[in-house]
C-alpha cells in the first residue's frame, strides 16, 4: 500500500477549497490529519507553483492574508477578485 505523506494530503485539501472562500492553515492541517502542524502546511504551500493548487485561499487564524510566494499583495489581489475578502 502507498504511503500518502502529508505534503500531499496538504495539496489534496487546499485543492477542494473553492473560488470565493478561504480556510486557515489550522483548518488545512486539519482535515490533513495534523492538527497541530499548521505552520508545516504554510512551508509546504510556499514551494507550490501549480496554479490548480489554489493556496492563495489559505489565511491566518486572525483574519489576514499571511505569506504568499508570489507575495501577499499578489494574495490580497487575487482573494479580492474572488470575492473571498470582507
Amino acid at each position: 500500500m502507498e504511503r500518502i505523506v502529508f505534503r500531499d494530503k496538504v495539496f489534496s485539501v487546499v485543492r477542494t477549497i473553492p473560488k470565493g472562500k478561504t480556510m486557515t492553515y489550522a483548518e488545512v492541517a486539519r482535515r490533513a490529519g495534523s492538527p497541530r502542524a499548521y505552520r508545516a502546511v504554510g512551508n509546504i504551500l510556499t514551494t507550490n507553483y501549480d496554479p490548480a493548487i489554489p493556496c492563495h485561499r489559505v489565511v491566518r487564524a486572525d483574519g489576514s492574508v499571511g505569506g504568499y510566494n508570489r507575495g501577499s499583495a499578489q494574495k490580497r489581489k487575487r482573494l479580492e477578485a474572488e470575492g473571498a475578502l470582507w
